[in-house]
């Protein structure tokens, strides 16, 4: 286990809160994306987990859409999950929580018995998801105004 932090499916509406909380401060605050873009329809059916320290302070998020919800993210392979909203504090970043998130979220998929998570990088990240077994795929697209890439990795690869 990770020091001074924990990885956890987040299982109530204050770990979901906690989740958005991350979400504004990176996405919104840091990056610019419009509040009326980060928060959408899939977040009520989606999978989150939260990275929070010992004393329960937020470190990070992620979430991962599957069935209907990831069909149009993922060329509608209903075993491929899509994983998003990624976003680690500023504080806590170079820590390993992204990965830690990242893995969090490929348990959860192999939990509901999918064979692959397809995500959609900010190109800055690609690095990051390389390193984790993510590969690039198809060409480079605006997400809320910032250059992106499809990538995606199997997970009966490990």
């Amino acid at each position: 286990m990770s020091p001074g932090y924990v990885v956890r499916v987040a299982g109530d509406e204050a770990d979901r809160e906690a989740c958005f909380t991350v979400r504004k401060e990176v996405f919104v605050a840091e990056q610019g994306v419009p509040e009326d873009l980060e928060y959408d329809a899939y977040d009520a059916g989606a999978v989150h987990v939260l990275a929070v320290r010992a004393d329960g302070v937020p470190l990070g998020t992620g979430r991962l859409l599957f069935g209907d919800a990831a069909a149009g993210k993922t060329g509608g392979d209903p075993l491929v999950g899509s994983l998003g909203r990624l976003a680690v504090t500023r504080e806590a970043r170079g820590l390993g929580v992204g990965g830690a998130l990242v893995r969090a979220i490929e348990d959860a998929a192999r939990v509901r018995g999918l064979s692959a998570v397809d995500l959609h990088a900010q190109t800055h990240a690609l690095g990051f998801y390389e390193r984790l077994g993510y590969v690039v795929y198809g060409p480079e697209f605006p997400d809320a105004g910032i250059p992106h890439r499809a990538m995606r990795r199997s997970l009966q690869a490990g």
